[in-house]
């Protein structure tokens, strides 16, 4: 089938005719802000291995960590999470700590350093806690709280 000049062969789409591939539009600038970047570090998942309980149900949110004396010096190989967990823990500091010096969710420290402690890294240290109250005590918080609002 021969086309006459000057008309387009049928059947064939517009955007198709064209030999030069079209250019795509430049990412808006609200893309170069940091929420739209890819995250720097392992989603907490990775770093957990999917786990969303750690092993030692004896790491709380107030569970004091320390470095186990003895324990293994060569860290160089570790991943920087678990560096850098190590690093806070020259000196006795919570869970909690843990978690705000190392950027790291609460839920994912308290797991990590579970492992660490099941691989002889740190120690743990509980306080003996009496979990019930006086009555008289309780009273005196809910006063002081009251006094504060």
């Amino acid at each position: 089938m021969t086309v006459p000049p000057g008309q387009e062969p049928p059947g064939i789409r517009p955007y198709l005719r064209s030999p030069v591939a079209p250019v795509s539009p430049a990412p808006p600038a609200a893309w170069n802000h940091p929420a739209h970047r890819a995250p720097d570090n392992p989603r907490p998942y990775v770093l957990t291995a999917g786990r969303v309980q750690g092993d030692d149900p004896a790491v709380n949110l107030e569970t004091q960590v320390t470095i186990r004396p003895g324990a293994p010096s060569d860290v160089r190989f570790m991943p920087t999470e678990l560096q850098a967990i190590l690093t806070t823990c020259v000196s006795p500091v919570s869970v909690a700590e843990i978690s705000a010096q190392a950027h790291l969710h609460l839920g994912v420290t308290k797991i990590l350093v579970g492992d660490l402690c099941a691989a002889g890294y740190l120690d743990i240290h509980q306080l003996e806690v009496d979990p019930v109250h006086s009555p008289d005590v309780i009273l005196r918080v809910i006063h002081g709280l009251r006094a504060i609002s």
